[in-house]
């Protein structure tokens, strides 16, 4: 793909609303009830509590106003949190600073400090309580 493809396709993913790709993900725990507790105090959500039918616990990211992409921590031993692998980035558009405040008081580490990516807005990444890579985009 040349510049000037590149450049048309994200002159189209800002301009237009794109249609999801991915529609769920499950981030792995260690410890099922700190990793709850670490992302509902950080995203300031409410997360829902289910069993599942493989027998393990999940707990799901609620956001009413978006049906977009939504996703679970899970309390199955055999899936292990990590740094290696996909990075699941969180929308915290206007609210950047004060969620990265929030990982650091609810135990996580900023693995890299917001950083500007132009007219698409601002990023960090972070791990949480369980050892997982996440990243945190705003485009204000």
């Amino acid at each position: 793909m040349n510049s000037l493809n590149i450049g048309q396709s994200l002159l189209t993913i800002k301009n237009k609303r794109m249609k999801n790709v991915i529609n769920w993900f499950n981030l792995p725990s260690t410890d099922f009830n700190r990793a709850i507790k670490f992302y509902s105090e950080v995203l300031e959500i409410e997360m829902m509590r289910m069993p599942s039918p493989d027998g393990f616990e999940n707990a799901f990211f609620s956001n009413p106003q978006n049906g977009g992409v939504s996703g679970s921590i899970g309390s199955n031993p055999q899936q292990k949190p990590g740094v290696e692998g996909a990075t699941i980035y969180f929308d915290v558009n206007g609210r950047l600073d004060a969620v990265l405040d929030r990982v650091i008081s609810n135990g996580g580490q900023i693995v890299m400090s917001k950083m500007n990516i132009g007219e698409f807005g601002t990023i960090a990444m972070a791990t949480d309580t369980e050892g997982n890579l996440i990243g945190f985009h705003s485009a204000q």
